[in-house]
């Protein structure tokens, strides 16, 4: 199955994540695909059959500046993923309170617009209570791929 892992990121703990996300991915017989500066005719090149996304969220509560563009794109031209499963990684910081891994709530409110089948929960990863996101997702994605293989 081929797995497609979108990012976004402030400071670069999100892209951190996600190529970790690909190792392990691929380490489980997955073919992955992961390009941080992403642009949708790259996605679309590479046919993903499923859908990762791992994304920070801005003290604001919205998407990393660097993944804006390729959202605003998506959202325009509305490839045809309708029934694809698809995870969301989200990293953000508890103490802002209702803003805490908004980012990864847009991202889950683009898969229902598109169909993309949400396999697993929503991983929420709290900056003020881990400093190793990339090992404390590894159980998430391992559940990820299980549910990819079901």
């Amino acid at each position: 199955m081929k797995v497609a892992i979108l990012s976004g990121s402030v400071y670069g703990t999100a892209e951190d994540v996600a190529r970790h996300a690909e190792h392990q991915l691929k380490a489980a017989g997955f073919e992955t695909w992961h390009d941080p500066r992403a642009q949708l005719p790259q996605i679309l090149d590479f046919a993903p059959e499923a859908l990762l996304v791992v994304t920070s969220t801005t003290g604001m509560g919205e998407l990393p500046d660097s993944f804006i563009p390729l959202y605003s794109t998506i959202r325009d031209q509305f490839p045809a993923w309708s029934g694809l499963p698809g995870g969301v990684i989200a990293l953000g910081d508890a103490s802002y309170g209702d803003t805490f891994c908004a980012g990864g709530e847009l991202i889950r409110e683009l898969y229902a617009e598109l169909g993309v089948r949400e396999v697993v929960a929503m991983l929420r990863l709290d900056a003020s209570e881990t400093v190793t996101p990339e090992s404390d997702a590894e159980p998430w994605l391992e559940t990820f791929a299980a549910a990819l293989r079901a």
